[in-house]
Parts: C-alpha cells; structure tokens; sequence
C-alpha cells in the first residue's frame, strides 16, 4: 500500500509539472499586453523652440498684411516659432542685411521673397549652412532653395487678361503698367498679352513703368491717356499699377469708359471696386501660401518620406520643388468675402 501510494503521488506531480510546464509555454493568440520598450513608438521631440523666419522687403505694402497674418497663423497650426523680418521700403541692401541676420540666427528653416537674383547667394549661403530654404511670390530656379511656393505669374496675367476681354466685349485698346525687367512681372506681362492674342480685337498700345510707386504709376498712366484718349483699359501686374491707372481714369473723368483691372487685394484695390472706379482684380492665394511655404519647410524637417533608408546621407531630396496656389478673380459679386478677410489681416 505504501508502494502504492508514493506511486500515486509521482503521477500527481508529473501531471501537475507538465500542466505548470504548459501555462508558461509561448501563446499563438494575440494578447492585449503593453508593447515593449523596443515597440513603443519614439516619442516626438518638442518643436515649440523651433523658429522659422521669413525674410521679405516693402512690408509696408498691405500686400504683405496678408502673408504676416498666414506666416504667424502657419506657426501657430504646427506649433513653432515664427518671425517676419526685412525692410520696409523696396531696398534690396537692407534685405541682403536682414537675410544675413537670419542665417546668423540658425533657424530651423527661412522662406524668402525671392524678388532679384541678388539674393542667390544668400540663399545658397543658408542651405550650405545646414538651414533649408524656400522662395515665396518670387522664385530662383538657380539656387539652392528647396522649394518655391507661390502663384504661377503668368496664370495670374492670363486669369486678369481673360476677365477684361470678356468685359471689354473682345475690342479696345489696352495699355499695361508693370515693373518691366523683373522677372516675376514680365511674365504676369506675357499672361496677359497670352490672353489678349485670343482676341483679335484687342490691341496692346504701350507698358508703362511703375517702378512700384503708386505716384509715379499715376503719372505714367496720365501720360498714357493724353498720347491714347481713344484707350479702353488699363491692366496692372501689381496693386500700386492697378491703383494708379484708377485714379488717372478718375481724375480724368473716364470712369465706366475706360475699364482698369488690377492686381492684388489691398483694400484701395477692393475699395475701387466698390466705388466702381475699377473693373476688377487678380488675387493671389496669399495667407495660404505663407502657410504652405512653412509647411514645406516643416515636413522638410520632421516628416521625409523614407525614399531611402537613410535620405540624407543619399543626399535624396523628397517633397515638392514647386508649389503653385490658386489664382482667383474679384469683382462686385465677391467682393465682400474680401474686405471682410483684410480687416482680419491688420496688423
């Protein structure tokens, strides 16, 4: 019985080693146990430090009330630090300075109004010293920059050329006020001359300079209307063109006879409109483009896609090298939606 019995008890422990030996054995079914340190995701590191800087000139345009109030609000949607810089007059040795500054600062990215060629090599300088760089309203093919972000300038003249034909009836004489030997200007000029050859009718008869002056565009377009007093419209490639051809035709007694399309949405622009001393104007998609050029710039730094395992020591750029915005008309039927968005812009 004794024998029996210790035989007994060796079952019961060999039974229980081999059901114990079974718990612990690995399982095939999913479990809803916390992942391992070597599964959790890393976390994301802090980019409120991070600053981003955009460098500009003439912010004393209402033009760039806009871009100022996209830049701050890009900043504030990814949760970065964002500042404006730049002179506010059109003078290209304080932007060279203020671009010089910025680089001294390492910021974490530089968007730049890509106005004259003179600011390649700064752009070049930047992007050797580690800091991406994306152009904005103007681009610079030849350098360095990673990016442009803007509007397609001949679309902007093509979208404003089609509008005065259609309002012109597909007749008339037209003379063009722009900043001739600028780049992003002339090509807004071929849009509009693009548009104008679809209809035989219409007759370019002279580009005036601007020279982006509101004053001197209202004496160039006086001039234009004693040497043309038989003129049905004026188009300009930027707002002080579009303004000043506006008021010569006011001055003049010409409203309603000779029509003026403009460009931009600055609020004499919008408010020539209303008064119905202007026709209409091309408005760039400007808050949104200083969102998406920090956006570029942003996922730049922190969202690559993996084109290789390791894309910088590839030397692989990814993401776009060219964004183009929107273009969109206004007249009386919009022009509301607008006034309204430029009071939210002051600074």
């Amino acid at each position: 019985m004794e024998r029996k019995a210790v035989k007994i008890l060796f079952v019961v422990l060999l039974i229980a080693t081999f059901l114990v030996g079974c718990s612990s054995a690995p399982s095939t079914t999913p479990t809803s146990t916390a992942p391992s340190e070597s599964q959790t995701p890393t976390p994301k590191p802090s980019v409120s430090n991070e600053e981003y800087i955009y460098v500009s000139c003439m912010g004393n345009l209402e033009f760039f009330n806009a871009h100022k109030y996209g830049w701050k609000w890009a900043g504030e949607v990814l949760g970065v630090k964002t500042t404006y810089v730049g002179p506010a007059e059109y003078d290209l040795n304080a932007m060279v300075a203020a671009f010089d500054q910025a680089i001294a600062k390492k910021p974490a990215g530089i968007c730049v109004f890509a106005v004259e060629p003179v600011l390649e090599p700064e752009i070049n300088k930047a992007v050797e010293n580690g800091i991406p760089v994306v152009t904005i309203l103007g681009d610079l093919p030849n350098s360095k920059r990673l990016a442009f972000v803007g509007s397609h300038q001949y679309d902007l003249g093509y979208v404003g050329g089609k509008k005065l034909a259609e309002a012109l009836g597909g007749k008339g004489k037209v003379a063009i006020l722009s900043i001739p030997g600028v780049q992003m200007f002339d090509d807004r000029e071929q849009g509009y001359r693009a548009a104008f050859a679809e209809y035989p009718g219409i007759e370019v008869v002279q580009v005036g300079d601007t020279k982006a002056d509101t004053v001197t565009a209202i004496s160039v377009a006086k001039d234009i209307l004693q040497r043309y007093p038989d003129l049905s419209a004026f188009v300009g490639t930027d707002s002080t063109g579009g303004i000043g051809a506006a008021t010569a035709v006011k001055e003049a007694g010409k409203v309603g006879q000779v029509k003026t399309v403009a460009m931009d949405r600055n609020s004499d622009v919008l408010q020539a409109i209303q008064d119905g001393i202007l026709t209409g104007t091309v408005a760039q998609d400007d808050a949104a483009m200083a969102y998406w050029a920090l956006l570029v710039l942003y996922n730049y730094n922190h969202h690559q896609a993996p084109l290789t395992s390791d894309n910088a020591k590839a030397g692989a750029r990814t993401g776009p090298t060219v964004v183009y915005m929107s273009v969109n008309y206004i007249d009386k039927s919009n022009l509301q939606y607008y006034l309204e968005a430029n009071k939210l812009y002051l600074p």
